[in-house]
């Protein structure tokens, strides 16, 4: 396995990552993840109206992988699944919104990035834990948000989404500003930690992976 091979490209994508907004109205959004059983990942796409965050569609599509887990490569396991769940979706999403990094990383190309630069949608990325980066937390603690910075260029947020939780990271994936990135995922939060998307695209894999180890 090349990994440099891999890094170079990933420099090489990173070239390509807008982080301006290049959408228009967001009427649908849909959230992505994936979940493993048996050598299989199971990549689900759960599609939501936008404005009352209610489900359209959900897809699981199973793919056998190949690429092990290595940090700032997860693209390379799950991006193939992801894809697949995303063309299976009979409508497509306005934007899309997946459990991992966008630009937050260390060469600026985490998986919200790399599935928005190859299916060319606007993407924002979600995380339970930082990969990269530094951001003061007396403004967090004011606030409830705070930028994250890496390498003197600002690639995020930190974010409190619900009192007495740990904050979510929230990082632009592509075609979608920081300002954009926040406010989209402000208004997917509903009553519980993580945005609907990526919370209800979680709850789906999870479920279909499950399913799978009782048979």
């Amino acid at each position: 396995m090349d990994l440099e091979r891999l890094r170079k490209e990933q420099k090489m994508l990173a070239k390509s990552v807008v982080v301006k907004d290049r959408f228009k109205r967001i009427e649908t959004i849909a959230g992505f993840d994936t979940a493993y059983a048996k050598g299989y990942g199971f990549a689900s796409a759960v599609l939501l109206d936008y404005q009352n965050m209610k489900v359209i569609e959900r897809k699981v599509v199973k793919v056998k992988i190949h690429f092990p887990y290595i940090p700032t490569f997860l693209s390379y396991r799950e991006l193939a699944g992801i894809i697949a769940a995303y063309d299976s979706l009979e409508k497509e999403p306005d934007l899309l919104m997946l459990n991992g990094q966008g630009i937050a990383h260390p060469r600026f190309l985490g998986l919200a990035s790399h599935a928005g630069v190859v299916l060319k949608k606007p993407s924002i990325g979600i995380a339970a834990k930082k990969l990269v980066g530094e951001y003061n937390k007396e403004a967090l603690e004011k606030n409830g948000y705070a930028k994250l910075t890496y390498e003197g260029r600002d690639v995020g947020w930190v974010y409190i989404s619900k009192k007495n939780c740990r904050p979510i990271f929230i990082s632009p994936g592509h075609l979608v500003s920081l300002t954009s990135a926040l406010k989209i995922t402000k208004h997917c939060i509903r009553a519980h930690k993580l945005p609907e998307p990526v919370r209800l695209a979680h709850i789906t894999a999870t479920e279909k992976a499950k399913s799978s180890k009782r048979i």
